[in-house]
């Protein structure tokens, strides 16, 4: 079905797969990847669930990412977006987790850093891969993006991952 959706894609192929689980960390999405991923009925039979992480205490106390990793290089980095998705997989018990962090704007930016900067990473057994995009757009078209990008990203690993194992 490649006119599908990711996650009707995702919930195709984990129906058939038995064993794997998955669920998310989410900073910028705040909950919308697990709202698409528990869209199909079926959903929970693979779906753990998600962290939303918005404040620093969240990300450091339940997804386990270092107050140093928060201060620098901060939240908005490839090393903490890594942090929370192995968080995730720890905390939900999960094989395979998604995590998003990123500026969604329209203020929060700055040179270093602007708005559209966004980390999504994914931790499985093997380890964990992570993506840099800089999306354009008002704060509900980076957010979309970076959602879409997400459930991309899960399923481009589930499909490598099933495969595997």
């Amino acid at each position: 079905m490649p006119d599908a959706s990711p996650e009707q894609r995702i919930f195709d192929l984990l129906t058939t797969r038995s064993g794997i689980t998955i669920g998310t960390a989410e900073s910028i999405t705040a909950g919308a990847v697990a709202s698409r991923l528990a869209t199909p009925a079926g959903a929970s039979a693979y779906l753990m669930g998600g962290i939303v992480s918005y404040a620093y205490d969240v990300k450091e106390n339940v997804l386990g990412v270092p107050r140093q990793v928060l201060d620098n290089p901060g939240a908005v980095s490839d090393e903490c977006a890594r942090r929370m998705a192995v968080g995730a997989r720890k905390a939900l018990g999960a094989t395979i987790t998604v995590s998003t962090t990123g500026i969604a704007g329209p203020s929060g930016a700055t040179q270093r850093k602007p708005v559209g900067l966004v980390y999504i990473a994914v931790a499985s057994p093997d380890g964990t891969t992570c993506e840099e995009h800089t999306f354009a757009g008002d704060r509900a078209a980076v957010t979309a993006a970076s959602t879409e990008r997400a459930l991309e990203m899960l399923l481009d690993y589930l499909l490598h991952y099933a495969k595997d194992n």
